[in-house]
């Protein structure tokens, strides 16, 4: 298989994921089982195989320096595992966004446009959630 193929069907799978948090969790309360032990762990199976087809001992040096990162992501398959990478964090930290704000009592669809933005910009979404978390709960170190 091809780290085209494999970032395709990944995406793929992501998207799905996302509409079912999205669309179908506020109906079904197992779907965080269904999205962490299928899809995210899938995810990690196929990162961890990535990174074992692209990365070297010596490779974990680069980390320390910009250019020795952009080094590192010269290589499809490299690229590949990080974009995984970013597909099952960005699902997880939206599980967390669903399930905290159930905590909290904050309506799905007032969460709605932090799953957006966390599906497309990660951390923007994560940061528009703690907002509104802080408006609701007026603690900005709110308990998680």
């Amino acid at each position: 298989m091809t780290p085209d193929s494999i970032f395709s069907i990944c995406s793929s799978i992501a998207m799905i994921g996302w509409l079912i948090l999205i669309i179908v969790s506020p109906f079904w309360f197992e779907t965080d089982k269904l999205l962490i032990g299928v899809i995210i762990s899938l995810f990690a199976i196929v990162y961890a195989w990535l990174i074992a087809q692209s990365f070297h001992p010596g490779d974990f040096e680069k980390f320390s320096t910009l250019n020795g990162v952009m080094e590192l992501f010269t290589n499809k398959t490299a690229v590949t595992a990080g974009w995984v990478h970013y597909l099952a964090f960005d699902l997880m930290t939206g599980i967390w966004i669903k399930k905290n704000s159930e905590k909290y009592g904050i309506s799905h669809w007032l969460i709605i446009p932090c799953l957006l933005f966390t599906f497309m910009l990660g951390p923007v979404g994560l940061l528009l959630y703690l907002i509104i978390r802080l408006l609701k709960t007026k603690q900005y170190f709110a308990e998680n």
